[in-house]
Formats: C-alpha cells, sequence, structure tokens
C-alpha cells in the first residue's frame, strides 16, 4: 500500500451498497461512501475525476455485463468493486457461479487502474445474516484470494464490530444509514493509504437501552409491509429495484457534489 498515495480518478462499481442507499440527503437522492470518499479525494487533488456505475438490485452477473467494461475504458487510478452480496441473499444462488463471475470482474478491472479495491461487505446483526453467514463467507474468502492474487487491496468491513450495530441500519435492515457510510468511506480512505481522520471507524456505538416490546412489534410489522413483502415479491416475479435505473454518475468527470434526482 502506498502512503499518502496522490490519485486523480475514482470509478465506483457495484450494487445498492455503492450507490448510496440509505444515506439520502435533503433532496431525496442518495450520497453514500462513494461519494464522501471521492469528495475527500477530491479536496486534496484539483482536477479529480470521479464515476458512480453502481445501481441498486444488480446481481453480480449484471455487475459485470453492464459496468465492468464501462469502469476498464475509463482507465481510472482506483476502482472499488463490490459485488456478490444480492446474490448470497436469494433463496437459490449458485456460488460456483458467482466465483467466476466475480473473478472474471477482478481480472478485467486490476489492469485497468492503479489501484483496485475490494470489500468484505458488512454484516447486521441479527437472524438474516446468521441464515445467510455461509455464502457471505465463501464469498469473503474469494474476494481475499483474488485480491492476494491480483494485488488488490481488501477493505474488512465483516470484521468491524461498529457496522454490525442494528443502529448502523436503516429501517429496511438491508442498507447503512448515513453514519455507517460515513464509517466505510473512513475505512477505504485509510486503506488506499491516508492518514486517518477518524481513527475510531471501528469503535462500536455507545450502548443504550434496547427498545420494548410494542416499539420492536411495530418497527417489525413496518419493515415487513414497507420492504420485505415488496421484495419477496420482486423475486418471485423475477423483477429488481434496479430495473430501468441509470447510474447516478455515468462519466468519469470533474468531481462536484452529486445531486441527483428526487428518488
Amino acid at each position: 500500500m502506498q502512503t499518502n498515495a496522490t490519485y486523480t480518478s475514482l470509478v465506483a462499481v457495484g450494487d445498492s451498497f455503492t450507490e448510496g442507499m440509505s444515506d439520502r440527503l435533503p433532496d431525496g437522492s442518495y450520497r453514500g461512501w462513494a461519494d464522501l470518499l471521492a469528495a475527500r479525494m477530491a479536496a486534496r487533488t484539483p482536477g479529480f475525476r470521479y464515476a458512480n456505475l453502481a445501481v441498486r438490485g444488480k446481481l453480480i452477473g449484471q455487475i459485470v455485463a453492464e459496468q465492468v467494461d464501462v469502469a476498464v475504458a475509463m482507465q481510472p487510478d482506483v476502482i472499488t468493486l463490490v459485488g456478490g452480496l444480492n446474490d448470497t441473499l436469494r433463496p437459490k444462488c449458485d456460488m460456483v457461479r458467482v466465483r467466476s463471475l466475480l473473478e472474471e470482474a477482478v481480472e478485467r478491472l486490476a489492469p485497468a487502474c492503479k489501484q483496485l479495491v475490494l470489500m468484505r461487505s458488512p454484516g447486521r446483526q441479527g437472524p438474516v445474516l446468521e441464515r445467510f453467514r455461509p455464502r457471505m463467507e465463501e464469498l469473503f474468502t474469494c474476494v481475499d484470494d483474488l485480491a492476494s492474487r491480483h494485488g488488490a487491496l481488501v477493505v474488512d468491513l465483516y470484521g468491524a464490530q461498529s457496522l454490525g450495530d442494528p443502529r448502523m441500519w436503516d429501517v429496511d435492515r438491508l442498507h447503512l444509514t448515513g453514519e455507517g457510510h460515513r464509517r466505510v468511506a473512513e475505512a477505504v480512505w485509510q486503506a488506499l493509504g491516508h492518514a486517518a481522520e477518524d481513527t475510531e471507524w471501528r469503535t462500536p456505538m455507545a450502548p443504550s437501552a434496547p427498545p420494548g416490546w410494542a416499539a420492536r412489534r411495530t418497527a417489525d410489522v413496518r419493515f415487513a409491509r414497507q420492504y420485505l413483502l415488496p421484495w419477496i415479491g420482486r423475486r418471485l416475479t423475477g423483477r429488481s429495484s434496479g430495473d430501468g435505473r441509470l447510474p447516478k454518475r455515468p462519466e468519469l468527470l470533474p468531481y462536484e457534489e452529486y445531486r441527483g434526482p428526487v428518488e
């Protein structure tokens, strides 16, 4: 890892995690860790360029088919790739295919940039994580192996206790809050060799009194009605939340604070 490295461009590839859900801005658009990271990098490098190709709901095959060649053509200094987790959350998941596609993505992206960044994605504590933990850990083992073979950095968010705290996750229980995204940006910033701005990003939040039974049940009902049932409906009909959606920053252009359309 190069200490105090100077990078002039960044391209982010992936799904909703990299798109920025659920770090919602006042105008209703999403920001997220990749935008926060780009802002920091731009502040120290005049003319810094940034593209974010990530789209919510994308499976690793879609990421490879729709984003990888675009990122390769841009030839940026840094590419971040986070993908495959949506696949592991499907009832039926061919992990052999997922690993193969992830390997294909890394083999194509690594030579196209100065530094490829991969991640072990964070996991929210709770029964959902426990159910899918074996698949997730199989995916992360693949990430570690690919990184060692292709000189990529791995940012270990899965091992960060702070990011497992349910308070770091939005009410949909699938996406980080703004504070969670801020900590991810800090983790990647440090992994790229920059001096820490927050040395405590891994530190868990202070304990708080757990919500009462009624509050938990109310939250469960809201979660099921607003998020779980629509998610199941999309799975049953073969639809995705990202169908027809374009990347929010599809071109590698000089950085500016993103202000996209209201969601």
